[in-house]
């Protein structure tokens, strides 16, 4: 019986390992209306991510102009522009345009609502070409369009902590 149990119980947290490293993504949100995230702190994770693609350009032209290219250090700042892109991404579809920007048939919120799309994609236009190049004029980009959509989603009369 001890053995019969044992067995079970190792085969179970086997199993349970399989589980949990198959996990693949964690999203910006977990498409739970759960209420328990803020809005304006998305606003400032999407500045933060920004500000850390841009010192990754920096950090990527300073690496690549030295006469020993560390290799090493150069694929690991490629790969944190990358992924904090794709962060920014996250926030801004899995977030805000799948579940903040709400279906309506209300015309004037539909305009609002266009508005609020259009920035977002622009956005995510602009992480992507981030991931593409170290052009410094796409971190000045991004920051317009998320000043621009923080205006438009909470209105010009609320100051919130974005570049």
């Amino acid at each position: 019986m001890r053995k019969l149990i044992r067995t079970a119980g190792l085969s179970l947290v086997f199993a349970l390992f399989l589980i949990v490293g198959n996990q693949k993504n964690t999203f910006a949100h977990c498409e739970v209306p759960c209420g328990i995230y803020a809005d304006s702190v998305r606003v400032v994770l999407m500045s933060e991510h920004i500000t850390t693609i841009e010192k990754s350009m920096k950090k990527i032209v300073e690496l690549s102009a030295e006469e020993n290219v560390n290799y090493n250090q150069l694929v690991r700042w490629v790969n944190n522009k990358e992924e904090h892109a794709k962060k920014l991404q996250e926030i801004a579809t899995q977030y805000f345009m799948f579940q903040r920007v709400k279906l309506t048939d209300d015309a004037v919120k539909m305009k609002k609502n266009q508005k609020l799309l259009a920035k977002l994609h622009e956005i995510c236009v602009y992480a992507m070409k981030s991931k593409q190049t170290t052009d410094l004029k796409i971190i000045k980009k991004l920051n317009n369009a998320v000043h621009d959509f923080s205006h438009l989603y909470f209105g010009p009369g609320k100051h919130h902590h974005h570049h």
